[in-house]
């Protein structure tokens, strides 16, 4: 049996190696390392897959949701309303362009962010709401729609666990990162759609946007030496295009991998009292980012320490909430945070990528119930 990994980057480029290799030679060859043609392509191709009339392309998840809200014109003191529930980097450029973040809960069956935690959050300063789709699916953007419009307010969608995955709501059937006013989305290389190194992009259906958006990502400069904005430099270079361009192409089949191991892990825990799969949301489908169980509260340390002697990975997203931690920490928080903490006491993900094949999974789901069922009996 191969060694298991979390996400198996190697297979991965083992099995794309010949076409990879070719077209990172192909941009050394032609020196374009800034802003070539491979990036052109990708962006193109990408704005293709989304449905969206404009990707813009930057250097990281985290630039992405910085320009994002640059581009808004957000100012020192306005709040923006996300999930204690998250990675860091939702709140952190929330912080560090001196808006407020303003936490709030989550579902506990979803994880996703709770609409009327959101409602409850709205104040004169609000000015946005960064959904966050978590792990792989979709956020309840109809709702936080209809809450934006109400209340004037932006909305950017985090999209980093979840690219490729589709909500169906009041507006039809749209990609994740193409509902609200800006998308954002992270090619880290664990994402479902990752290059080898760092990479970022962000969506848009406006016209207007999107131009701002074009501006802040390369110095505000509207042309080369004329700056109209503060901007930021912020780029995708041509190497990690040229391996997103051959990566986009396998991301649905990518997927339809993801979701099957995801119904052999569902087929195995279901029904046993100390697990709770996944849920899955009626609005949208599920890509699998992770694979996160929710565990009777007690025994998540020593199924990962068993799990480690065995040489299966897993991990904890996330130990510790965004209101608990030592930058953020909220002294009012009360129990308002009861879901989010639970969650991080509770829940542990396990191996989830392309590359899983029967006799991992085989393994995987019997070293995890042989635990569980001395803990908490099926």
């Amino acid at each position: 049996m191969r060694a298991l990994r979390m996400v198996d980057l190697v297979t991965q480029y083992e099995k794309l190696k010949p076409e990879i290799d070719r077209a990172v030679l192909g941009v050394m060859e032609a020196a374009a390392f800034i802003n070539g043609p491979e990036v052109q392509s990708f962006q193109k191709e990408l704005e293709g897959y989304m449905d969206v009339e404009h990707v813009i392309p930057c250097a990281n998840g985290t630039d992405a949701l910085q320009i994002a809200m640059m581009a808004l014109d957000l100012q020192p003191g306005d709040e923006v309303i996300t999930a204690s529930f998250t990675y860091i980097a939702t709140a952190e450029v929330i912080a560090l362009l001196r808006l407020k973040p303003v936490l709030v809960e989550v579902d506990p069956h979803s994880f996703l962010i709770d609409p009327e935690a959101v409602r409850k959050a709205i104040t004169p300063r609000t000015r946005a709401i960064v959904p966050v789709h978590l792990f792989g699916q979709c956020a309840p953007m109809d709702e936080l729609l209809s809450i934006a419009h109400e209340h004037g307010l932006f909305v950017i969608e985090d999209t980093a666990q979840a690219i490729g995955c589709t909500h169906r709501g009041a507006e039809g059937a749209r990609r994740a990162g193409t509902i609200g006013h800006i998308g954002c989305t992270s090619f880290f290389p664990s994402k479902n759609l990752g290059c080898f190194g760092d990479g970022g992009a962000l969506f848009t259906r406006d016209a207007a946007l999107a131009d701002r958006i074009r501006r802040i990502a390369n110095h505000g400069q509207s042309q080369r030496y004329y700056h109209d904005d503060i901007g930021v430099n912020s780029r995708l270079d041509s190497i990690q295009a040229a391996i997103l361009r051959i990566k986009l192409r396998h991301l649905d089949t990518y997927t339809q991998a993801r979701q099957a191991a995801a119904a052999r892990y569902d087929a195995a825990f279901s029904g046993h009292s100390g697990i709770e799969i996944p849920a899955r949301v009626h609005w949208s489908d599920h890509v699998f980012h992770q694979y996160t169980l929710k565990l009777t509260p007690g025994v998540r340390d020593g199924l990962q320490a068993h799990l480690n002697t065995l040489g299966i990975p897993s991990m904890v997203y996330y130990p510790v909430p965004v209101h608990l931690q030592k930058a953020y920490v909220q002294a009012d928080a009360g129990d308002r945070f009861r879901n989010t903490e639970q969650l991080c006491a509770q829940v542990i993900s396990l191996p989830m990528h392309t590359e899983l094949d029967d006799e991992q999974l085989d393994f995987i789901i019997d070293s995890t119930l042989q635990y569980l069922n001395q803990s908490t009996p099926a």
